[in-house]
């Protein structure tokens, strides 16, 4: 396997850029998965290291080599795309050697290649069949078997969970995990769905606009968020945002805040930043962190509007004043609040986070 490296990478169509200055270093044999939402970025920058898209500016290392101008086919990587793109008149075997026979390879290479890759994938009842007669999850193997028997340095994967169902993403998401660890692979993974970049990922990159927000390992993005947009994107349920002004400064290094809502919730929290009072800030709570009422530091009302039952857990969604919606996690299996009904919640000032007026996050 080998190691990427981009360096001040951007890409421009024209006046516009689309990406904007990417620093970013994928060691051999990590897992890194580009997160964000529609039109971030993030596929752009996964064809610019398939070579797919010309690099604008800075350089593209693939196992310490410039990249930038270099074919494709010529870069050591494998892509596996949204959809299966599988040959509808050939087989499982003959899908899975396509690229080997196109590029001249002795037959017993290319059996013994696609054997290995189908046994790593379980696919070998399923080799004479072709797509027509495989399902969703089957056909999306057999495209990772294709991208297997090219014994590539990296591996790339755009959105290549999101046309199969529910269920099948689950169990795809666990074959991939399971695949990146037997072959000690590096693989740069795109999606936007955060579910997935948590489960499978050593290292996420969350993108906005063409720019880097914060890169780290999973949890560390969820317990440490750099500003609003990561920690709203970074969860799910996603955190609840709760406009507040600081009212008072405490020694030590602390301000008191109370939320707009509710001027009467107010909370101490640490703050390293000059704020003073009057400034506006946010109060960020993940729903598992609300406690029960009468604990905490602090209290909040809230009236409920839809309570969401999983059967373990039950999501609260309601609201302090109408049009500002928060959501609560119940740890109960059941939680008999209905539409309307008046709930009191506690909130802690050190599971809490604090943001100033830009959004950014005030440690």
């Amino acid at each position: 396997m080998a190691e990427v490296r981009l360096t001040d990478i951007r890409k421009s169509y024209g006046s516009l850029e689309v990406i904007k200055g990417v620093n970013l270093d994928v060691s051999s044999g990590e897992f890194v998965v580009f997160v964000g939402p529609s039109g971030c970025g993030k596929s752009t920058l996964l064809r610019m290291i398939a070579g797919l898209e010309d690099i604008s500016a800075g350089e593209l290392t693939i196992g310490g080599t410039v990249m930038n101008d270099v074919d494709p086919s010529k870069r050591g990587i494998a892509m596996v795309f949204q959809t299966y793109a599988l040959y509808p008149h050939m087989t499982v075997r003959e899908n899975m050697g396509f690229a080997l026979r196109f590029a001249g390879m002795a037959k017993d290479e290319i059996a013994s290649r696609v054997n290995a890759a189908a046994k790593i994938l379980e696919l070998d009842a399923l080799m004479d069949r072709k797509p027509k007669a495989l399902s969703g999850g089957q056909r999306q193997r057999v495209a990772i078997g294709r991208a297997i028997v090219r014994q590539p340095d990296v591996f790339l994967f755009d959105e290549p969970l999101s046309n199969l169902d529910a269920e099948l993403r689950v169990h795809m998401r666990v074959e991939i995990a399971r695949l990146h660890k037997e072959l000690n692979a590096t693989i740069v993974y795109v999606t936007h769905d955060q579910v997935e970049a948590m489960t499978l990922a050593d290292k996420i990159v969350v993108m906005r606009g063409g720019i880097v927000e914060q890169v780290g390992a999973p949890l560390a993005l969820y317990d440490d968020p750099d500003n609003m947009f990561v920690a709203g994107f970074i969860g799910s349920p996603r955190m609840n945002f709760l406009p507040a002004v600081v009212i008072g400064q405490v020694e030590g290094g602390q301000v008191t805040v109370a939320l707009k809502a509710r001027p009467d919730t107010q909370l101490t929290v640490a703050c390293a930043n000059p704020l003073k009072v009057g400034d506006a800030v946010t109060v960020g709570v993940r729903p598992e962190h609300f406690l029960p009422a009468g604990s905490g530091d602090t209290q909040m009302v809230a009236h409920v509007d839809v309570v969401e039952h999983l059967g373990n857990t039950s999501y609260v969604y309601a609201h302090t004043v109408p049009g500002e919606q928060i959501i609560i996690e119940q740890e109960e299996r059941r939680h008999g609040g209905r539409y309307g009904d008046e709930i009191a919640v506690g909130i802690s000032a050190k599971t809490s986070f604090l943001f100033d007026a830009s959004g950014r996050r005030i440690r």
